[in-house]
């Protein structure tokens, strides 16, 4: 694991655009695995920026998204494909056509993860993108996950969806369930990008990084993978 610490969540989001901005420079075709939340936002924002002043481009690039809320349209403003489209695609020059989520109304779920997963196999990302949830959740891949799992159905703990609920009007408006890549998909990724802030993520960072491997914390999976970098601000590097 490369470990990169940062002053604060606006160094964090720089380093981490920049690494992904040279992935792209060094490959137009690249596959990026992308994620939501509060963490990537400040990332987003500056390869948007990177964007409009250096022109860096991604009309060749494809994406494939770690998660969607079940039940949830494209176009509902708490969607993740909502998410990406007004953090990133909306501000870049990628071709929507090669932009990937998994499709949280499909009249089928099962099959939908199976469409996912078979797309998975054929797009594995040159880097995946991952936040760290402060129980060491990736994607919506809980404690006790199997490490063996594929885009499945999640059925979101009380916690989740507690702390999802500062989103929406109501908790009542919160989805019950996700479709989530799984822990394998995660680790198919040629490299890993981690972005980490908050003093709130620094017990699950300590375990992830220094821990054993365990379903217990997801993110601790990360250490059988070969190229991870994770970039922390101070407080979420402060137990380390």
């Amino acid at each position: 694991m490369n470990v990169i610490i940062t002053e604060n969540y606006e160094e964090m989001s720089k380093k981490a655009a920049e690494i992904l901005i040279n992935v792209v420079k060094n490959n137009p075709n690249a596959v990026l695995g992308l994620a939501t939340g509060s963490s990537p936002i400040g990332t987003y924002e500056n390869m948007a920026k990177d964007h409009r002043e250096n022109g860096t481009s991604y009309k060749n690039v494809k994406s494939v998204n770690l998660d969607e809320y079940v039940g949830l349209t494209a176009d509902h403003d708490q969607s993740y494909a909502y998410f990406m489209r007004t953090n990133l695609f909306d501000k870049i020059d990628i071709d929507l056509k090669n932009t990937n989520l998994p499709n949280g109304v499909a009249p089928d779920l099962a099959k939908e993860c199976d469409r996912y997963n078979a797309l998975l196999n054929e797009l594995k990302p040159d880097v995946q993108v991952l936040g760290l949830g402060s129980n060491g959740h990736i994607g919506f891949n809980e404690p006790g996950t199997p490490l063996c799992s594929v885009t499945h159905l999640v059925d979101l703990t009380e916690n989740t969806i507690k702390d999802n609920s500062r989103l929406f009007a109501s908790i009542d408006e919160v989805p019950r369930q996700a479709l989530s890549m799984g822990v394998k998909n995660i680790m198919q990724a040629k490299s890993i990008l981690m972005v980490v802030s908050g003093k709130n993520k620094a017990k699950a960072v300590k375990g992830m990084i220094k821990g054993e491997v365990t379903p217990d914390l997801p993110a601790s999976v990360l250490q059988l993978h070969p190229f991870v970098t994770i970039v922390l601000d101070k407080d979420a590097a402060s137990e380390l």
